[in-house]
């Protein structure tokens, strides 16, 4: 999908999946069993391209793979929205850029993502560092804008249940995942955007995510050009169907899918 052709940005969603994935395993509904490749969901991240430049917003355990099925050649930081192992597991197999590029991959999260991260992972940053280790530059964030290389990114602050995560906003895209409550200030930031990522984890209410009906209602009120729903459980339904039932400016998104702005 292209909505314009100046100042070109690539957004690729590498996953689009709930932390368990699409299918579940041992499930038989219909979704789970589904041909449409649009409803195999791995775990949610995407992919930014710009000026020459490859930025990952979260790299779960499917990271690999994705790095692999869209051919990524060139990583030059990861941005984290927050802690969960499905938005941080994949971590250790950015080495393969080391290797390749020779340099170290910047990362970017709050504080408490980066102590989340170094307990997780704490043969990456011993001070008798292991040769085989991922080879990382961190860069601890908090609610201000912050620059990678001449790229601004704002932080848009929301609620997973009581947890904090980070959504950004990158120019006029902005990115949200595993969010229950966004506040009025941090929905004035992302008013403008032409496309927005919100997350819609099913149809019915959850306590630490939207529903489909609640992510709707919030993009019904920002009115972007186009918005996309992602960290999807098999409980939202078959995509075709889905999407039919989705007022016109939004779409379901699914693995693979690129949008340039």
């Amino acid at each position: 999908m292209i909505i314009s052709t100046n100042n070109r940005m690539k957004i690729t969603f590498l996953g689009t999946g709930t932390s368990i994935g699409v299918p579940v395993i041992t499930c038989d509904c219909p979704v789970c069993v589904s041909t449409d490749l649009r409803d195999k969901r791995m775990r949610t991240s995407a992919m930014i391209e710009v000026n020459g430049l490859t930025f990952v917003i979260d790299c779960g355990p499917d990271f690999r793979q994705q790095m692999l099925q869209q051919a990524v050649t060139n990583l030059d930081a990861v941005i984290f929205t927050h802690e969960h192992r499905d938005h941080i597991a994949g971590l250790d197999d950015v080495r393969a850029f080391n290797y390749v590029l020779n340099k170290k991959i910047d990362i970017y999260g709050t504080p408490q993502v980066m102590e989340a991260i170094r307990i997780e992972f704490p043969y990456i940053f011993s001070e008798s560092r292991y040769f085989g280790a991922p080879q990382l530059t961190t860069h601890p964030i908090d609610d201000k804008p912050f620059t990678i290389m001449g790229i601004e990114f704002i932080p848009i602050l929301v609620l997973h249940e009581k947890l904090p995560v980070t959504g950004f906003r990158v120019g006029d895209f902005t990115y949200i995942t595993d969010a229950s409550y966004i506040s009025d200030a941090e929905l004035e930031k992302v008013k403008g955007s032409r496309v927005i990522v919100l997350n819609a984890l099913r149809n019915s209410k959850h306590v630490s995510h939207f529903s489909v009906s609640e992510a709707v209602e919030i993009l019904k009120r920002l009115q972007p050009e186009v918005a996309f729903l992602t960290h999807l459980s098999h409980f939202v339904g078959l995509h075709e169907d889905v999407n039919k039932k989705l007022p016109d400016f939004i779409q379901l998104a699914y693995d693979g899918l690129e949008v340039v702005i």
